[in-house]
C-alpha cells in the first residue's frame, strides 16, 4: 500500500476542520435562536405573573396576545410610531447605543443605571375599551447587580398591582428575596404617588407600621439587604419621576380624561 504523502494527510486535516467549523457554527446559530425564543417567551411570562393572568394550562402566547405593546418615547412621553421606531428595537442593546441612549448625570442617577434609553416598551392590559393597567420595565443598582424588574399600575396610574423581579445577581436568602413571592405580594395596593404626585412608594426598614398613613406608601424592607433595598427605592423613585415614566403616565391620563 502507497504511502500517504503529506500534502494528502494536510488536506484531510483541513476538510476535517472545516467541517467541524461548519457544524459548530450550525449548532451555535441553532442554540442562539432557541435561547433568543426562551428569552422571549420568559419576557411574556414575567409580564403576564405581574398582570395576574398568567395561567400554567394556557400556552403563553396565547395569553399575552391580549396585551397591546407599545413603544413610547421616554422624553415626551407620547407614543412611537412603527415608521418611527428602529426596526427590531431591542431596549438592553440600546443602552450601548449613543443615538438611543444617554449617559444620565450622576446628581441625576439615583438608580445607578448609568444610561437611558431614547425609547421604551410599555404593556397595556384592557377591559374592553377601558384602561385595566399598565406595566412598565424598571431597574436600578443593588449590592452586587443591576435588578431588572416590571411593575403593573392599576388603570389610576398610582396604585401598584404587582412587581416581579426577573434577573438579578444578589445574595441568595438575603437581597435575592426581591424574588421572593411572600415579599412581592405585599406591593399589591400600594400607592406609588401622593396626592401631589410626588413618588413615596418605598422600602422601610423595620417593617411597615399599618395604623400609620404613610403606610399606604410603604413596603417592608429585605431583612439583612439594607442596599439592595434601597436600591429597590431608588429605582422606584427614578423611574416614576419625571426622568422615568412620568411624561408617560401623564400623557396616559389626558387621553383616559379625555376618553372618560
Amino acid at each position: 500500500m502507497a504511502e500517504e504523502s503529506p500534502r494528502h494527510n494536510f488536506f484531510v486535516t483541513g476538510v476535517l476542520a472545516v467541517v467541524c467549523s461548519l457544524l459548530v457554527s450550525l449548532t451555535a446559530i441553532g442554540l442562539g435562536a432557541r435561547q433568543e425564543r426562551n428569552r422571549e417567551l420568559d419576557r411574556m411570562r414575567n409580564i403576564l405573573v405581574v398582570t395576574g393572568l398568567y395561567d400554567p394550562a394556557v400556552p403563553i402566547e396565547e395569553a399575552f396576545s391580549t396585551i397591546e405593546i407599545r413603544l413610547i418615547d421616554m422624553e415626551t412621553g407620547e407614543y412611537v410610531e412603527e415608521t418611527e421606531a428602529p426596526p427590531d428595537y431591542d431596549q438592553r442593546l440600546a443602552l450601548a447605543s449613543k443615538d438611543l441612549s444617554s449617559p444620565v448625570p450622576n446628581k441625576e442617577d439615583i438608580a445607578g443605571i448609568n444610561r437611558k434609553e431614547k425609547y421604551s416598551w410599555v404593556y397595556l392590559v384592557t377591559d374592553g375599551d377601558r384602561l385595566d393597567q399598565v406595566v412598565l420595565p424598571v431597574r436600578g443598582r443593588g449590592l452586587f447587580s443591576t435588578l431588572y424588574a416590571y411593575l403593573s399600575l392599576d388603570s389610576d396610574l398610582k396604585t401598584v398591582r404587582g412587581i416581579t423581579f426577573y434577573e438579578h445577581g444578589e445574595t441568595a436568602g438575603l437581597g435575592a428575596e426581591v424574588e421572593n413571592t411572600d415579599w412581592t405580594a405585599k406591593w399589591p395596593g400600594k400607592l406609588v404617588y401622593d396626592e401631589g404626585g410626588e413618588v413615596r412608594l418605598a422600602l422601610v426598614k423595620g417593617g411597615v407600621n399599618p395604623s400609620s398613613t404613610a403606610s399606604q406608601y410603604q413596603v417592608d424592607a429585605l431583612s439583612g439587604a439594607t442596599i439592595t433595598s434601597k436600591g429597590v427605592t431608588s429605582l422606584v423613585k427614578y423611574w416614576f419621576g419625571d426622568a422615568g415614566f412620568e411624561p408617560y403616565l401623564r400623557q396616559l391620563a389626558q387621553e383616559g380624561a379625555a376618553s372618560g
